[in-house]
């Protein structure tokens, strides 16, 4: 039966890391909103600047928790499970970062091409 869910942009080759289960703590700098903890959500597998596709979905996944980045060293230290490197467009550079624990719910053989229009975040109301 199909079911709404609300998906959440994630560039390639960052999403390719959390389908695969090895990056577990999707890094943003703002934390996660309480609306969306341990709520099932869409991954939409966005190009980015390197990816030559569409935008696709490739996974359900969930966040279960949020981890407040008090320093860089701090933030480093996860580097195993957030995977960001000190020289990545995503290192730490003196703001604010949190991590959000990612688990996947259910990854799809193959990506559902994508062809709704997406929020700059979020979208609302996908229909799988």
């Amino acid at each position: 039966m199909p079911k709404n869910y609300t998906g959440i942009n994630i560039q390639w080759p960052i999403s390719a890391d959390i389908v695969s289960g090895e990056k577990t703590v999707e890094t943003r700098t703002y934390p996660l909103p309480d609306r969306y903890k341990d709520v099932e959500m869409i991954l939409i597998e966005t190009p980015g600047k390197k990816g030559k596709f569409k935008s696709r979905i490739t996974a359900i996944i969930k966040f279960t928790n949020c981890i407040n980045y008090k320093d860089k060293t701090e933030f480093y230290k996860d580097k195993s499970k957030h995977l960001v490197t000190e020289d990545s467009e995503w290192a730490w550079k003196d703001k604010k970062k949190y991590g959000w624990e990612v688990q996947i719910v259910k990854k799809f053989k193959e990506p559902i091409p994508f062809l709704q229009k997406k929020g700059i975040v979020y979208t609302k109301n996908i229909t799988i």
